[in-house]
């Protein structure tokens, strides 16, 4: 599959805007799925197959001498079971529909002001002023808890006060959301219920390029629909995803998502949750994205115990430095920037908000963040990476270029104001 064109002109705008605004990246939901066939194959066919799903996997059920818990369970359901109908055999029961209406409002981000932008992207800029609008979505989430804490997007509920949850048996019951945080899309809510069934947690640890995964969820509103693949990427960017103002790394995964996915499990071959599908690119097919179950797990831990989660902040604006954009800023008189085209990677400041741990820092306009903490930088996305790994108030260490000149700046995060989410 050949990788995301890189266009420049229209990512800069969005890349820039990476650390200092948050918001919605789609509400009604962002996931896609078509059903895989398939075919029977041999364990040594299946790449990922593990020790206890091996003999699940032939033309029908192969029994061992010593058959492990996925073989009698397969046994019960069926000898035409193989691993991944034994994957959601296991999880879909804590698999539930999401239903939910907001009032949302037609916003420009301040960010969207800096005369940079206006200067280059005009054009690309949405209108503000515009009506509020009433927008009704189905997402999907899964049960972490018998006691019913539910985790989801936060686009598929983000506004909305309560919640219908709908179980795959059909009972349905009221939600409420407990907390939302748009930074990385992650909710979470809670219903009152015992004895449910919840999903088992895996980790991306050692998760690789080709292995299995499998997406349950709710696209199109058809629900309890099971797509599989692979996962084809790790660590995709915010910006490469096609939402630049979120601080997640996600799981790229061809296993088919559709809107309504959002917010539904991505699992591993012994069926455990390893990431939170999320997105899909609107200019692609066979694309989807999941948030890591860590992040995911993380955050929501958080919502639960006090309704909010706060993320390190520094107040800058960024776009990645290339030999175009050095050309092109250094032939803009009006910006007031000269830079060295010295080929050398890292990543331009474009803009410093006013009593932000930046500004205290003596950081300015025309920096060149090399390294953080002795990490080099080439990108927004590194930026955001290393800010996000730190804890609030810590001394990050920036390495920038200023005036033909290395120097260092010790810089505090502050917790993101929540006008910047």
């Amino acid at each position: 599959m050949n990788s995301l064109p890189k266009q420049v002109p229209q990512q800069v705008m969005w890349i820039a805007a990476a650390l200092m605004v948050g918001g919605g990246a789609g509400w009604a939901g962002h996931s896609y799925v078509s059903q895989a066939n398939l075919s029977s194959a041999s364990a040594e066919a299946a790449p990922g197959l593990t020790a206890e799903t091996a003999p699940a996997l032939k033309t029908s059920l192969i029994q061992s001498a010593d058959p492990p818990s996925e073989a009698s369970a397969s046994a019960q359901m069926g000898a035409s079971q193989n691993f991944i109908a034994l994957a959601v055999e296991r999880v879909g029961p804590a698999v539930v529909r999401i239903d939910a209406e907001r009032s949302v409002p037609n916003m420009t981000p301040d960010a969207f002001n800096n005369p940079f932008f206006r200067r280059f992207f005009e054009e690309e800029i949405p209108p503000s002023n515009l009506p509020d609008r009433l927008e009704q979505g189905t997402g999907s989430g899964f049960i972490l808890s018998a006691s019913g804490q539910i985790l989801t997007n936060a686009h598929v509920v983000e506004g909305a006060k309560t919640v219908e949850v709908t179980l795959r048996d059909g009972r349905k019951f009221e939600g409420r959301v407990a907390g939302v945080d748009s930074v990385t899309d992650v909710a979470v809510v809670k219903i009152e219920a015992e004895d449910l069934p919840a999903v088992q947690l895996g980790s991306t640890q050692n998760l690789a390029p080709g292995q299995w995964a499998i997406a349950i969820g709710n696209p199109l509103g058809l629900d309890n629909t099971v797509t599989a693949g692979i996962i084809s990427a790790l660590g995709r960017s915010s910006n490469q995803v096609g939402i630049p103002d979120k601080r997640v790394q996600f799981i790229q995964t061809d296993a088919a998502i559709n809107p309504g996915n959002s917010g539904g499990p991505l699992l591993n071959d012994r069926g455990e949750v390893i990431g939170m599908n999320t997105a899909i690119r609107a200019n692609a097919q066979g694309l989807g994205f999941a948030i890591p179950i860590e992040t995911a797990k993380r955050i929501a831990d958080q919502l639960f115990a006090t309704g909010q989660v706060q993320h390190p902040f520094l107040g800058i604006q960024m776009v990645e430095l290339s030999a175009e954009m050095v050309e092109r800023i250094n032939a803009e008189q009006q910006l007031n920037l000269k830079l060295d085209d010295d080929d050398e990677p890292g990543v331009l400041i474009v803009g410093v908000m006013p009593n932000s741990p930046a500004r205290a820092a003596g950081l300015e306009v025309g920096d060149v963040i090399r390294a953080i903490e002795g990490v080099p930088v080439d990108s927004p996305p590194d930026v955001q990476a290393q800010v996000e790994a730190s804890a609030i108030g810590d001394t990050l260490t920036l390495e920038i270029h200023r005036d033909g000149r290395d120097q260092t700046i010790a810089v505090k995060p502050a917790a993101m104001p929540s006008d910047q989410r």
